[in-house]
C-alpha cells in the first residue's frame, strides 16, 4: 500500500455465496481502482458457509494480499460477522458492502466526497427497492415503526450500507451491549450525518439466505434495543382494561341487584376470557423478551469466535 493515503477497509459479510464472492471482488476492486486516493483493504467475513465459499475467499487471500478472509467457528448472524470485520479493520474510513451486491459498491466514492467534506458518517437512502412487493412494504413498514417508537432518529430506507470514520468506528466498536442493532447503535452516537440516495439493485447470482424469521429477529432486536414504548403500550393497556373492568363490574352488579341476572349464556364469559388471556400473553411475551435482552447481557459470552483469519493486517501493521 502506498504511503500517505488514507486507507478505506470494506467489510464483505458473506454466508453461502459462493456465487456472488468472485464477482462482489471484481466489482469492489474495479471501483477502488478508480479511486485512486485511497488504498484499500477487502475483509470478506464467512458465518461458517457449507457450500464452496470458504475455498473462494482463499482462493483470493493467495491472489490479492489486500484481502483478509475472517472465518467465524459458526453462523454467528451478519450482524456480528460484520462486527468481527470492524474490530479486524486497520482503515481510516470503513464501509459495509452486502456480498450479493444489491447495495452496489459504484455509490462508494459518492460517499467518499461527502467525508471529504466534513461528515464522518455518511448513510445510504435506498431511493428504488428492486425487491418483491412484500418485502418492499414490509422493509417500509419497520422504518416507520421504528421511527416512531425508537428513541432515536433513523432515516427511512437506511441499511447497513454506510461509511464511517475512524473515530466513529472506535466508539460502535467499544460498546459492550450484546444485542446489538447496528443501524440504531449507528444512528445513537450522533455525529455529523450525510445522506447519499442510490437505487437498491437485484441480486445477480443465487437467493437470499435469510428468512422472513430473521427480518422479524432483527426488527424486534432493534426495536427493544432501543424503545420502552411495548412496555408502555402494555401498561397503558393493563390500566385502562382495569379501570374499564371496574366500571363494568360496579354496573354489572348494580343491575343485579336491581333487575336480576341479564346473561342466560357462558359465550360472553369465554370471549372475555379468551381476550383477556391473549392481552396477558401478550404482555408478559414483551416483559420477557426484555428479560431475554438482559440475559445474554450478563451472561457476557463472546458475540463471535473466529475460527480463522487470512492476511491479518491488523497483525502485520502492529509488528
Amino acid at each position: 500500500m502506498a504511503i500517505n493515503k488514507k486507507i478505506l477497509s470494506i467489510v464483505v459479510p458473506t454466508f453461502n455465496e459462493e456465487g456472488n464472492i468472485k464477482y462482489a471482488y471484481t466489482e469492489i476492486s474495479r471501483v477502488m481502482k478508480k479511486t485512486s486516493k485511497y488504498n484499500y483493504e477487502i475483509i470478506f467475513v464467512d458465518n461458517y458457509s457449507t457450500d464452496k465459499s470458504r475455498e473462494i475467499i482463499k482462493t483470493l487471500t493467495k491472489k490479492d494480499k489486500r484481502v483478509t478472509a475472517i472465518f467465524l467457528s459458526r453462523n454467528f448472524t451478519s450482524e456480528y460477522s460484520s462486527h468481527a470485520a470492524m474490530k479486524q479493520a486497520i482503515g481510516d474510513i470503513l464501509t459495509i458492502v452486502d456480498c450479493d451486491l444489491q447495495d452496489h459498491p459504484e455509490v462508494i466514492p459518492k460517499f467518499l466526497k461527502k467525508w471529504e467534506e466534513g461528515y464522518p458518517v455518511v448513510v445510504g437512502v435506498r431511493n428504488v427497492i428492486n425487491d418483491t412487493f412484500l418485502m418492499k412494504y414490509v422493509r417500509k413498514l419497520f422504518y416507520v415503526v421504528f421511527k416512531k417508537m425508537a428513541n432515536i432518529e433513523m432515516p427511512l430506507n437506511a441499511g447497513t450500507f454506510c461509511l464511517l470514520d475512524r473515530k466513529v468506528l472506535n466508539v460502535i466498536i467499544d460498546l459492550p451491549e450484546k444485542n446489538r442493532f447496528f443501524r440504531g447503535l449507528r444512528a445513537w452516537v450522533g455525529f455529523k450525518t450525510a445522506y447519499v440516495e442510490y437505487e437498491r439493485r437485484v441480486r445477480k447470482f443465487g437467493k437470499t439466505k435469510n428468512s422472513f424469521y430473521d427480518y422479524i429477529r432483527d426488527a424486534q432486536r432493534g426495536l427493544l434495543g432501543f424503545s420502552f414504548i411495548p412496555l408502555d403500550l402494555m401498561s397503558t393497556i393493563g390500566f385502562l382494561i382495569t379501570f374499564i373492568s371496574f366500571i363494568l363490574a360496579v354496573g354489572y352488579l348494580s343491575w343485579v341487584i336491581f333487575f336480576g341476572n341479564p346473561i342466560n349464556a357462558s359465550i360472553p364469559i369465554m370471549l372475555s376470557i379468551f381476550v383477556f388471556g391473549g392481552i396477558q400473553m401478550l404482555g408478559i411475551s414483551i416483559v420477557g423478551k426484555y428479560i431475554q435482552i438482559v440475559f445474554e447481557e450478563v451472561k457476557n459470552r463472546p458475540s463471535y469466535i473466529i475460527d480463522e483469519i487470512l492476511n491479518d493486517h491488523k497483525k502485520n501493521n502492529s509488528k
